[in-house]
């Protein structure tokens, strides 16, 4: 039997599925360009480029008690022109799509030993909460010394935001701040057991006012491969290529790394 959404569920879904709408641009779709009361594609155009009545797609986007079909769902991610990340965040969003696996155990002791073993290069590995399970020696000399820390503390979206030595060590750190916060709820969605990601919320939202402000977004994608800039007290400037990989078995674990493209201020940078 499919589980039913929840209202708070069903209110991040319409609201989801609204800032897609408003992201659109009209003339992508060939329709006209005049004043519009609200930026984007109105909630009539959506629906009929998605093949479904007005009115159902409307009680959508105002968190009504209906179950959309797969096969509805595609099509509206289709015309939002959702990513994979997107369109499977508004299915958790939905309850039609299985939940992510829960966690299954902690770090196997091979897991961590290729963390080790690959130092010089800093990797650690994270779970969906962005919880610092394991690390290596290099990604504590550039990072943060994780061992110093309570294991509470050992978790990337807090040391962003709550934690000023991490924080300042980061030139790009809005960017990647809401970067990782579009992440987090990306997985949230996807848990069976949302506790632990609504405490570290409440707790974020507390204390930080970036936090609460971009938590009321709804970006969602991947952490899968990017870059991340950073001042280093002791190195200096370095330009990092991030690579993240989900060992076999476990898509709750991340194995994160950070791969140096350049050490030095060029004019390219």
């Amino acid at each position: 039997m499919t589980k039913r959404p929840s209202l708070e569920a069903r209110r991040e879904f319409g609201k989801f599925l609204s800032a897609g709408r408003a992201r659109l641009d009209p003339k992508d779709f060939g329709l006209p360009e005049g004043p519009r009361r609200t930026p984007g594609l109105r909630r009539e155009e959506v629906a009929v480029l998605a093949g479904v009545s007005v009115s159902w797609y409307t009680w959508l986007e105002q968190g009504r008690d209906i179950q959309p079909s797969p096969d509805a769902l595609r099509r509206i991610s289709k015309v939002l022109k959702l990513d994979h990340v997107e369109s499977s965040h508004l299915f958790a969003l939905s309850a039609l799509e299985a939940p992510a696996p829960a966690a299954g155990g902690g770090i196997t002791p091979g897991l961590e030993m290729l963390v080790r073993a690959i130092n010089p290069v800093p990797a650690y590995v994270r779970n969906s909460r962005l919880d610092i399970l394991v690390w290596n020696d290099a990604i504590a000399d550039l990072l943060v010394d994780y061992g110093s820390l309570q294991p509470h503390e050992r978790n990337t979206l807090r040391l962003l935001f709550l934690y000023i030595p991490y924080r300042t060590l980061i030139l790009d750190w809005e960017q990647m701040a809401r970067g990782m916060i579009s992440t987090f709820r990306a997985s949230r969605a996807l848990a069976q057991d949302k506790a632990p990601f609504d405490s570290l919320v409440e707790e974020l939202s507390a204390q930080s006012p970036e936090f609460r402000e971009w938590w009321q977004e709804t970006e969602v994608k991947g952490f899968d491969e990017g870059r991340k800039r950073l001042l280093h007290p002791v190195s200096g400037y370095i330009d990092f290529t991030y690579v993240a990989l989900t060992p076999e078995g476990r898509p709750d674990l991340s194995l994160v790394t950070y791969i140096p493209r350049h050490h030095a201020y060029d004019s390219d940078s």
